[in-house]
């Protein structure tokens, strides 16, 4: 099995000083997906964890929808090829209906690419979680974040429950350490109604769609968003809690589900974005 990591000879300069050490850096893998005997995507990951990103890209891409439509799965890490067999045809795409604008679910929002159209769920239950369980699963997922404190190169997602972090995925790309939790849920056919996600990086569009996908509805993250961003998980109904640091957060859409007895007026002041002590 390849390693996430290796070892590089650098020359470290610090005070004018020059000093000859080994520094650890995140290895950049090269993967192509050959589906039903034709290629069909390369991606660029960490050569970890390989099977559930490729799962997970698969339903994130909308051509397989629970393990069962896969009927063989194989990766050759020398050649940095993926082999999959599914038990029904590849859906044709033409690259030029790739840009395609829809409803979304109904409502004013529009989609860029036809997959997230067709895969992108609104969330329908109302879990909640108190603020204090909030700052102590991002507590955690710092904890777990071992190839980046090595590297500094790496996004990281984790699922959790309010008991804490279930799995945990990192990846030189922030979409496919989502994915492998995607291709996660849907290899142990995981529930998703009391889940919470966490993630490292920014909350962009993309990165909320595939939140979305995994049916949750509330998402931790200690950056930024984009207003894109929010204005699909309005739409999708999905709690979008950034910047969570130390003791702080910032609620953006749906604080309904943060269980607090001052949540009831963040609904009329939400359009801006809530700062909770």
């Amino acid at each position: 099995m390849k390693q996430g990591t290796s070892l590089w000879n650098v020359s470290r300069v610090e005070c004018g000083e020059v000093t000859e050490l080994q520094d650890e850096v995140a290895v950049e893998f090269p993967l192509t997906l050959v589906v039903n005997g034709k290629e069909f995507a390369t991606m660029v990951c960490s050569p970890l964890d390989l099977e559930v990103l490729v799962i997970g890209f698969l339903a994130s891409e909308g051509i397989i929808r629970r393990k069962e439509d896969i009927s063989s799965l194989s990766i050759d890490e020398d050649t940095g090829f993926a082999y999959i067999e599914l038990t029904k045809e590849v859906p044709v795409v033409s690259t030029m209906e790739k840009r395609w604008i829809g409803s979304c679910c109904g409502k004013s929002r529009a989609f860029y690419f036809q997959s997230d159209a067709k895969t992108a769920r609104t969330i329908m239950n109302h879990f909640q979680l108190e603020p204090e369980v909030c700052l102590q699963l991002m507590k955690q997922f710092h904890a777990e974040a071992q190839v980046f404190k090595k590297t500094g190169g790496v996004h990281q997602a984790s699922i959790a429950t309010r008991e804490g972090l279930e799995v945990t995925f990192a990846d030189i790309g922030r979409h496919n350490a989502l994915d492998k939790l995607l291709g996660h849920m849907i290899l142990h056919q995981l529930r998703n109604k009391e889940h919470t996600v966490l993630f490292s990086g920014r909350i962009s569009s993309e990165v909320l769609l595939k939140i979305s996908k995994m049916g949750i509805g509330f998402l931790l993250s200690k950056s930024a968003p984009t207003d894109l961003a929010l204005k699909l998980a309005e739409d999708l109904n999905i709690t979008a809690i950034g910047f969570v640091r130390d003791d702080r957060m910032n609620v953006y859409t749906h604080p309904e589900r943060l269980k607090t007895d001052v949540a009831p007026s963040f609904a009329e002041m939400n359009k801006g974005g809530i700062d909770v002590d």
